[in-house]
C-alpha cells in the first residue's frame, strides 16, 4: 500500500488534502506540519511520496524539496500552491519537485496527480542494456490512455538502461513524457480544450468520451519516435489534429501560469526537459533530455 506524507502547517489544509487522498483505500496517509517534521518523519518511515504546501514555518516547501531530492531521491514530491507563492513553485520545480497541484482545484485534481505520479515512479528500472550505446523506436498509439501509461514506463526503463539519468531525473522525465502524449491525445487528436476543464469538469470528461467514440477524432492516431543515444534523448510526438499556434503558448517564465488550467502539461515539460520545441502548426513536440553530469562525492 503507497504512503503518502502530507505537509503542510495548516491543520485545515493538511486534514483537507489527506481527507480527499483518503478516499483512495489503497493509500495510506501520513502528516507532518513542517519540512524539518516531515524529514523526521522519513527516516522512521520512508513514502512512496510527499505533498507539501510551500509557505511553512522552521523548513519551507522549497527547502524540503531539496532535502527530499538530495537524501531520497526516488520519492517524488508534489506542491500544493496557493496565490502569492507561484514564483517559488516555479524554483520547486527547477530544483526537483514532480508535479503541483493549486490549493483551490484540490478537490479536482489532487487524486488523479498524486495516482498519476506514482504510476510513474513506482516502475521497477532494470539495467539490461547497459553496453547499449544507441537505441531507436517508433510507435504509433491509439486514443488510450492505458497505452499511454505503458509507453512512458517503457521510455524510463530505455533512459535508466543507457545511464542518462538517475532515478528521480527518470520520474520527472516520465511526468513530461506523460503530459506531451496527454496533450497529443486530448487536445490535439480529440481536439478538447484545457480551458473546458476550469469551467466544467462534468463537460470536459463527457466532451472526451464522446468524441473517443466519434469519427474522425477516434481514428487518429498519436506517432511517437524516441531516439537514445549516450549523451541524449529525444522524442518526437505528432498527433493527427489541426494543431495550434505555438507562438501564443504562455510565458514559462510567469509563474502566474501555475494558476491556470490550460498550458500546465507545457509548464512542466519546460521545467523537466532540457529541449522543448514545437513545429510551425502545432501538431508536433521534440523533447530532449541529456545526460546528467555525474555528481562529485557530497553533491
Amino acid at each position: 500500500m503507497p504512503t503518502i506524507l502530507v505537509v503542510d502547517d495548516s491543520a485545515v489544509d493538511r486534514r483537507l488534502a489527506g481527507g480527499l487522498l483518503a478516499r483512495d483505500a489503497d493509500l495510506a496517509i501520513r502528516y507532518a506540519a513542517n519540512g524539518l517534521e516531515a524529514l523526521d518523519r522519513m527516516e522512521e518511515e520512508r513514502p512512496d511520496l510527499v505533498l507539501t504546501d510551500l509557505v511553512m514555518p522552521e523548513m519551507d516547501g522549497l527547502e524540503l524539496v531539496g532535502a527530499v531530492h538530495h537524501r531520497y531521491p526516488g520519492v517524488p514530491v508534489i506542491l500544493m500552491t496557493s496565490q502569492g507563492s507561484e514564483e517559488i513553485a516555479a524554483r520547486a520545480l527547477e530544483q526537483g519537485a514532480a508535479s503541483y497541484v493549486p490549493k483551490r482545484m484540490l478537490s479536482r485534481t489532487l487524486r488523479a496527480t498524486v495516482q498519476r505520479v506514482l504510476a510513474i515512479s513506482g516502475k521497477k528500472r532494470a539495467r539490461l542494456l547497459e553496453c547499449m550505446v544507441s537505441n531507436q523506436a517508433a510507435f504509433l498509439l491509439a486514443n488510450d490512455g492505458a497505452l499511454i501509461a505503458s509507453l512512458v514506463a517503457y521510455l524510463q526503463d530505455s533512459l535508466a538502461q543507457m545511464g542518462l539519468c538517475d532515478e528521480s531525473e527518470c520520474m520527472r522525465t516520465g511526468v513530461a513524457l506523460e503530459e506531451a502524449l496527454v496533450n497529443a491525445m486530448l487536445h490535439g487528436n480529440l481536439e478538447v480544450s484545457s480551458g473546458l476543464r476550469g469551467e466544467s469538469d462534468e463537460q470536459y470528461y463527457a466532451l472526451i468520451a464522446r468524441r473517443s467514440a466519434e469519427s474522425p477524432y477516434r481514428d487518429r492516431r498519436i506517432r511517437v519516435d524516441a531516439r537514445f543515444e549516450r549523451h541524449q534523448a529525444v522524442f518526437v510526438v505528432r498527433d493527427e489534429g489541426p494543431g495550434f499556434n505555438p507562438l501564443a503558448l504562455p510565458d514559462p517564465h510567469d509563474p502566474v501560469a501555475l494558476e491556470r488550467p490550460a498550458g500546465r502539461g507545457i509548464l512542466l515539460m519546460r521545467a523537466f526537459m532540457d529541449e522543448v520545441h514545437y513545429n510551425q502548426i502545432g501538431n508536433e513536440v521534440t523533447l530532449v533530455k541529456r545526460r546528467q553530469a555525474a555528481k562529485r562525492p557530497g553533491e
